[in-house]
């Protein structure tokens, strides 16, 4: 625990440092695109409208899990934060990879890059949430007021996302292969967490794989927050239980590598 605390505390200290090179990074990355920080809302809509053709027009034949929410809502609303949390540890666990020059050669605290990861995601993030907020007030799905318990979601995506590539950034350096794993994890997420299908509707091994699987208590926070307003918070005391029990068991294992390995990184290169 000791290790985490240190880690948190390093977040904590740095906030002002995290939020600058975030923008910057996001400058950096379109400078010389003509349509500028405008793709960090082309991209996501391009996807969703690759996929809603695919799931939507095609598999499904257009017909969403709720008759009251059109479809193409239902898809964005689990996509965009899909694609946020896929984003943020794919681009997390290879952070200190991408920049272990800088962090072996300046008192650079590593654990940084994977916050700065993240609230790099989360901006991205914030562009497509303003779209679905506007589209749930003008079809009044929701009270605005539950918007609120987004910062839940953000508080809850944080702790998961950052404890995933605490382990991953560092397994990554130590064995090459985790690289692959991961792609091949993340790819695996996409298609185990309801962002396209309803885990009410299936049943049976999806709806245990459903209730398994932290990422899909994540994006059904967001979408409840974005669409339905079933309570404040989704989920029962048995799902918030087991999410912050296994995201904190992944924190304090990402914890421990991190600070076992982290002035060591460059031995094995």
């Amino acid at each position: 625990m000791n290790h985490l605390s240190n880690l948190l505390k390093e977040q904590y200290m740095n906030l002002h440092l995290i939020w600058k090179l975030s923008i910057y990074n996001i400058k950096s990355e379109y400078s010389n695109h003509y349509l500028g920080l405008f793709w960090n809302i082309l991209q996501p809509l391009m996807q969703a409208a690759i996929y809603y053709m695919i799931f939507g027009l095609g598999l499904r034949g257009a017909t969403a899990p709720d008759a009251e929410i059109p479809f193409i809502i239902y898809l964005i609303s689990g996509l965009f934060p899909w694609l946020f949390i896929s984003q943020a540890i794919n681009i997390g666990s290879n952070a200190i990879y991408a920049q272990l020059g800088l962090v072996t050669k300046m008192r650079f605290p590593s654990s940084v890059l994977l916050s700065i990861s993240y609230t790099n995601s989360l901006i991205n993030l914030i562009f497509m949430t303003v779209i679905i907020g506007l589209v749930s007030v003008v079809n009044q799905y929701v009270n605005p007021l539950y918007f609120l318990s987004l910062v839940y979601f953000v508080i809850a995506s944080f702790a998961l996302i950052f404890a995933i590539t605490l382990v991953m950034s560092t397994l990554i350096i130590l064995v090459r292969d985790f690289r692959n794993v991961l792609q091949n994890f993340i790819r695996m997420g996409f298609f185990l967490t309801p962002i396209f299908w309803q885990a009410d509707e299936r049943g049976g091994l999806l709806q245990v794989v459903s209730d398994l699987n932290p990422f899909a208590y994540l994006v059904q926070n967001y979408r409840n927050a974005m669409i339905y307003g079933d309570g404040i918070i989704y989920g029962d005391g048995a799902d918030h239980l087991y999410f912050w029990s296994i995201t904190m068991f992944i924190l304090i294992l990402g914890s421990y590598l991190h600070m076992k390995f982290r002035y060591r990184l460059i031995d094995y290169l």
